[in-house]
């Protein structure tokens, strides 16, 4: 079962997003959301896998409130607004519908949305680890596509909308976000350590306080920890110490 939560200023939208999600049964709706204050809340409190999210709101916008988050759940804009379209997928939001919603319409994006999380449930794409997946990643840099291999990945730097890609040989800059990059990576592999960087576990030299050390250019480099992934990397250190 799939939750979610629909985030909306206007009840009537909210009415007919709950019918159409009512006739869906792989989707479970945890809470109807009036505004990103009350979304932010159940995100906390909740297991939430898809959010549909209005744009313009009060306060705060779905776009807006969107980038506060460290770790989002998949998202489908809703909006009478279809200005928003590139800002939304620039998001990396898995659709965008535009008001008024058709069930049909409704339907082809959750239909979406339900694929990419049972496979990311299952551990694909993101999952990796198995003896048949691929040790490399295709990019688009350059007007090509690179191929790398994860070995070579010392680690990864968002930078705005660009990805840093840093290897021992240089580095490949791509157009794309950080959460979209890392669900195509191997989590055996490569952990999430801060908003801006994911590392790669093997290339660890030491963790010193709020510190990862790795080895660039034949120099150490230290990356920062933030504080909401320090617990999860923790828990990889002491599975793994003596």
């Amino acid at each position: 079962m799939i939750n979610v939560i629909i985030v909306d200023d206007e009840p009537l939208a909210l009415d007919v997003l709950e019918t159409y999600i009512d006739k869906i049964p792989e989707i479970n709706l945890v809470q109807r959301c009036n505004n990103a204050l009350e979304a932010n809340e159940a995100l906390n409190n909740h297991d939430i896998d898809l959010m549909f999210l209005d744009i313009q709101m009060p306060q705060l916008t779905g776009t807006e409130f969107l980038k506060t988050l460290s770790k989002p759940p998949l998202v489908i804009f809703t909006t009478a607004y279809d200005n928003y379209a590139v800002e939304g997928f620039e998001l990396n939001a898995i659709d965008y519908l535009l008001k008024p919603i058709s069930l049909e319409r409704f339907m082809k994006a959750s239909n979406k949305a339900v694929e990419q999380i049972d496979m990311q449930k299952a551990g694909a794409p993101g999952g990796g680890g198995g003896d048949d997946d691929p040790d490399f990643i295709f990019v688009k840099a350059d007007k090509k596509l690179i191929k790398i291999k994860y070995s070579d990945i010392i680690y990864i730097e968002g930078l705005k909308d660009y990805v840093i890609i840093r290897q021992e040989t240089g580095r490949v800059i791509t157009l794309q976000t950080m959460k979209s990059l890392e669900s195509k990576l191997p989590t055996s592999t490569f952990k999430r350590i801060h908003r801006s960087y994911i590392v790669n576990l093997d290339r660890i030299n030491a963790i010193m306080g709020n510190m990862v050390e790795v080895t660039e250019k034949n120099a150490a480099k230290h990356l920062p920890v933030g504080k909401n992934y320090r617990e999860e990397l923790l828990a990889i250190v002491n599975q793994n110490r003596l």
